[in-house]
Formats: structure tokens, sequence, C-alpha cells
């Protein structure tokens, strides 16, 4: 495997979602199983706000700006494009010519609707040239190419709730002062939505203390109406039981343990959506919007296969939530059931995620597939 050389492709739509997953995927396929791998980006600028610190790749691991480096040589025997990105013809053409075609994967979007299965690993020959491209979907079940997760990462999660410093480090990270002990910690990285300040008002008029921690992105743009100013990381806005902490940008390291210190995370798009199944805590999610509302159809299907096992209170209370977010509406009462049910969704959090544990994440599932096509 050492020998073997990949080529990610992406673009970078929504910020940070889709460089977040290859990104997170090119440093697996580096460490855990010895690849050569070249990552092609074509936002450079996010792809170093997202590394922070690791702006330095390890060996193995080359991060190349697709728009200004050369078009690259067709060396790589694995070539991944991210989301169905584009490749560029003059690449196509050097696969072509290779004596070896590289097996060709299209990494595509994260979905628990029932027909991924079936469309799991499916060919789709090129319509000009003799190469044929394979759909991988990640998902939640062991007929598809799983989720993300890093060697050891429950275990990295445990070490750091169980090490008070390693807390203390990640609020100066974050640049806020730690949470009172007794608040319910909660973190806000969302699209904007409606919702926001109404939830924001259930908070301040609540009975429980709740600190909600914001990283900077588009869900400022519905805060700061209800909140009157710009804030900026290292203020922090109380009114009523609710303390607002506007949070510093950190790499990802640092965003898996906003996540695993909260007692709640609502997230967005796919990356943090599965971080936050990694931290096994409950967690809204507020999917991408789009046109005719086939999101929802998305959501509904996550949450038909997340809810299966629970009590129907705790199912109405969850899906009411994750609804009145994403339709933004209805955030302030919808909360109230949550809020209450917090207790057993926290423990059916923890279940749902070793669950998802026990089957083969996905870097491991992309190589295991790339060797039998390399045969």
């Amino acid at each position: 495997m050492s020998a073997w050389r990949w080529d990610l492709f992406c673009t970078v739509v929504d910020n940070f979602g889709d460089i977040g997953v290859c990104l997170r995927l090119a440093r697996q396929l580096v460490h855990e199983h010895g690849a050569a791998v070249r990552l092609w980006v074509d936002d450079i600028e996010s792809y170093r706000q997202l590394a922070g610190m690791q702006a330095t790749e390890p060996v193995g691991l080359e991060v190349r700006h697709w728009q200004t480096d050369p078009v690259p040589n067709a060396s790589a025997d694995v070539v991944v494009v991210g989301f169905s990105c584009r490749l560029p013809d003059a690449y196509l053409a050097g696969m072509v010519a290779r004596a070896q075609r590289p097996v060709w994967i299209n990494l595509e979007y994260l979905s628990a609707e029932a027909w991924v299965e079936g469309c799991h690993r499916l060919p789709s020959p090129h319509p000009r040239l003799p190469l044929v491209e394979r759909f991988f979907y990640p998902g939640f079940t062991a007929r598809t190419g799983g989720l993300i997760r890093e060697e050891g990462l429950l275990d990295a999660r445990e070490v750091f709730r169980a090490d008070v410093d390693a807390q203390a480090a990640s609020w100066r990270a974050l640049q806020t002062p730690p949470p009172p002990p007794s608040a319910l910690r909660v973190s806000m990285f969302s699209y904007e939505t409606p919702a926001a300040p109404a939830l924001l008002q259930a908070w301040a008029e609540g009975s429980r203390p709740v600190w909600c921690g914001v990283p900077s992105g588009r869900v400022w743009q519905s805060l700061t109406p209800w909140v009157g100013e710009v804030l900026a990381a290292g203020q922090v806005m109380r009114r009523g039981n609710l303390l607002l902490a506007p949070l510093a940008f950190v790499d990802q390291d640092g965003y898996d343990r906003l996540l695993w210190a909260c007692d709640l995370n609502i997230v967005r798009g796919e990356d943090s959506f599965v971080r936050a199944q990694w931290a096994g805590r409950p967690f809204v999610w507020h999917i991408y919007p789009q046109d005719d509302a086939v999101h929802i159809d998305k959501l509904d299907a996550f949450l038909d296969r997340y809810e299966a096992s629970m009590p129907a209170a705790q199912s109405s209370a969850n899906r009411q939530m994750q609804l009145a977010w994403n339709h933004g509406a209805q955030a302030g009462p919808a909360w109230d059931q949550f809020a209450a049910a917090l207790p057993e969704l926290t423990i059916h959090a923890e279940g749902w995620c070793r669950e998802l544990a026990a089957q083969k994440g996905l870097a491991a599932a992309l190589v295991d597939f790339a060797k039998s096509e390399l045969k």
C-alpha cells in the first residue's frame, strides 16, 4: 500500500464543508494507510484557514492549488473526485494514456436514504473515453462506504474529557472564558435561520443557565439583529439565563474539542454533522437547503434511521427540534420538549456513536475497494 499514489480533487462550495471532508480523508490515508496523497484544492485560502497550526502537512501529503499550479500529471494509482467535481480534460487524457489506468472514484455526499446502498460502488462509463468512474457513498450501514473516523478518535475524546488542563487550553484557543459549570453548554455552527433568535430568546427566558458558543460563520447573520451589536471573540453577552460567546476560528482538531466539551451541538452540512456524531452528544443538524425542500427528505431519512430505537416521546422531541431549526419556525416551543428529553437523548447519542464505530470507516473502505480494483 505504501507505494500507491492518490490524487484527491476538491472544489470548495461552502467555505469549509467540502475541503473539511477531503482534508480529513487525505490525512487519514497518509497516517493510517501509508499512501502518498496529493490534495488538489481550488480555494487554497479555505484550506489554510482550516489547517491552522497544521498548515505544514505530514510527509506523504501535498496540498496543491488547483488553479495556479500546472495541471497535475495523471500519475496516481487512485483518483478521487470529491462530490462530483470535474477533472481537467488534460488530466483525463493522461489517465487514458497510462498502461494501467487508475481507479477513478467519485466520493459522493453523505445520505441515509435507502437508495444509497443500491448505488454504492456502481460504475459510470465515461461518455467519450475508455474510463470508468465508480460512485462511492459514505453512509450509516455496512452496505455503504461508512463515515470518516480516525484511529483512536473516541479514545482521544475520553482522554480530553478527563483532562482539565486540556479543556482550559481549548477555551483559551477559542478566545473565550470557560462556561460556568452549572450551564448547559451548546455550540452553534449553523447556516442562517429565522429559528435562531427564537431559540436564543427561549434560553434567555428559561430556568436553566445556557452557555452558547458560536464560531464565526453564516449564522451570525441571524443572531446579530437579536443581539443588537456585532460581537467579537472574547466578548460574552449575557441576557437573562443565556451567555452568548463568539468563538475564535480554530482548526479541525480544535473544533472536535469544542464538540467534545459541549452538551449539545448545532451543526451544519456534512463535516461538522459527522463530527457531532463522534462526540456522542445530542445534536441538531441544519442540513444544506436545496430547491423544492428535497433536503427535508434527506433529513427525514436520517432521522428515521437515528430514531429507530428511540421511545416515541424522545423521538418526537428530537424530530420536532430538528424540523423547527430547518424550517426556521417554532424553535422556542420545540426547545421545551427537547430540553426535557436531553438526558435520554444523551444516552442514545453515545449508543449511536458506538454503533457507528463498530462499522468500517470511510478511509479503510476506500482502500479496500481500491485494492479490489487494482489487482
